[in-house]
């Protein structure tokens, strides 16, 4: 059975993930209201993949007999600059989101709880998806200095998230 500690320390995990669902929602209306409709659709989808995050994490807790408690989240940044600022700033809060992980998996390390240990090791190696990810973005971004180069950095966006969604 899980701790109340261990389960206290996911459902803050939750509130993350959530929070990261937030954020990327924000960052793909505000490239919309840019008329960036690639990079938007790459962040609906990253929204999307961290609301499935929240999800599994409440499940694991109901599956554990734990109590899963929604806590309150902090509103997400709303004014953006350019797309690549955006892009930054996803790759600083994947980082941020990866410490948090690990500091979970150092807790069920602590607490000898090794069925949170194997369940929290996926997210381990999602998280460097992730930022492996946000700075091939930021990478791509920095390559466009004019429109024909915008082209096919939004091509080579379309095709990474298809490659990612294959995996």
């Amino acid at each position: 059975m899980i701790s109340q500690k261990m389960a206290g320390a996911i459902n803050e995990q939750i509130k993350h993930e959530f929070f990261s669902y937030w954020l990327y929602l924000s960052m793909a209306f505000s490239l919309e209201a840019q008329d960036l409709k690639v990079f938007a659709k790459w962040f609906y989808a990253q929204a999307d993949e961290e609301k499935e995050h929240a999800m599994k994490m409440a499940n694991y807790l109901l599956d554990q007999g734990a109590e899963v408690k929604l806590l309150a989240l902090e509103q997400p940044k709303t004014d953006f600059g350019s797309v690549l600022e955006i892009c930054e700033e996803s790759v600083i809060h994947e980082e941020l989101i990866t410490k948090k992980i690990n500091e979970l998996v150092a807790l069920a390390r602590s607490e000898n709880d090794f069925a949170t240990d194997n369940f929290l090791q996926w997210f381990i190696m999602e998280q460097v998806e992730e930022v492996a990810k946000a700075n091939e973005l930021v990478s791509l971004v920095k390559m466009a200095n004019n429109p024909g180069q915008m082209l096919m950095v939004e091509q080579r966006i379309m095709a990474l998230r298809e490659e990612n969604s294959e995996a």
